[in-house]
């Protein structure tokens, strides 16, 4: 339920494959070292925009909102009596699309112990998608079983919302296909009858963040602010950012501008990663220099290079 009940949609970026992986080798062999990730930080996603399957009216505005990715929701989003209708609704708008706008969209499929799921996979394979988010994901089986319905190159974006699926993280974040890790944080506060945030929800949020990292994973999606609150959306994102996360899911699309810039280093951490990484260069390498006064030896350098990595600003152009 880390969805929206009656939500709209958002824009921008193309989903290419933020990670597809090859098979896995046999058991007997060592897995080698996963690639670095297939797009460049600048270029991940940070804006996921729920809109509801069962609403067609809103499919386009949530194109034009300016989310990076739109989740076309099969879930928590459409009455049980509804979802036949959400599915012929997406399939026929979708049809009409190029497939550049095709690549920023992926639906998000009912969990695999609802009586809807094995409809969800027998309709995949007809709706011309290529990305879907799987509620609820507790083993890498499941990863599987979605992949073998999606194209090629398509990916899954696994939602853990329960203990199993938490601890379940780090197998799940390696298994093939997978883009990224989701974070259903209000379905795991009702799984472990959590009375609200605190250190077992960050507990568990961390855990998702290192099998993330461990697997060369783009950093995973927050949960969603259920509250049209921007002062507790903007507290979100600032607790999310402390957490290791590097996106956000949102049910409404005035969230979507906040999301993105939360997500973007600020104009003074831009500043700071520039003198760095010039002063470097112009040391030209000579190990640790200084900068505003402080040490600035290979780890920081490393950090100064991935904040102007995720501005999309060329080292070269320094």
């Amino acid at each position: 339920m880390s969805g929206p009940t009656d939500v709209a949609l958002t824009d921008t970026g193309g989903w290419a494959a933020e990670r597809s992986a090859p098979c896995p080798p046999p058991a007997s062999q060592a897995p080698p070292l996963p690639a670095q990730n297939a797009l460049p930080p600048s270029l991940l996603a940070r804006a996921y925009l729920f809109v509801p399957g069962n609403r067609p009216e809103r499919f386009a505005k949530a194109l034009a909102s300016g989310a990076d990715r739109v989740i076309l929701d099969l879930e928590d989003a459409v009455l049980p009596a509804d979802k036949a209708l959400a599915r012929s609704a997406i399939a026929a708008w979708v049809a009409t699309l190029d497939v550049a706008t095709r690549a920023r969209l992926l639906v998000r499929i009912n969990d695999a112990t609802t009586p809807w799921y094995v409809e969800d996979l027998a309709w995949l394979p007809g709706s011309l998608l290529s990305h879907a988010m799987l509620s609820k994901c507790e083993h890498p089986a499941q990863v599987a079983a979605v992949c073998e319905r999606l194209p090629a190159q398509g990916t899954v974006l696994p939602l853990l919302e329960t203990a199993r699926g938490v601890l379940a993280a780090q197998t799940i974040a390696a298994a093939p296909q997978v883009a990224r890790l989701a974070f259903g944080s209000l379905d795991y506060l009702l799984d472990l009858d959590l009375p609200g945030p605190g250190f077992a929800l960050d507990s568990a949020a961390t855990t998702l963040a290192m099998a993330s990292r461990a697997a060369d994973l783009p950093a995973p999606l927050a949960g969603v602010t259920a509250a049209l609150d921007l002062d507790q959306l903007q507290a979100d994102l600032a607790h999310a950012r402390s957490l290791g996360y590097g996106a956000k899911m949102c049910i409404h699309p005035t969230q979507v501008a906040l999301v993105r810039e939360a997500f973007q280093p600020d104009a003074q951490a831009l500043a700071w990663a520039q003198r760095v990484v010039s002063a470097w260069q112009q040391a030209d390498g000579s190990g640790a220099i200084q900068v505003d006064a402080r040490m600035v030896d290979k780890p920081v350098l490393l950090r100064a290079e991935r904040i102007l990595a995720q501005a999309g600003q060329s080292l070269q152009s320094l």
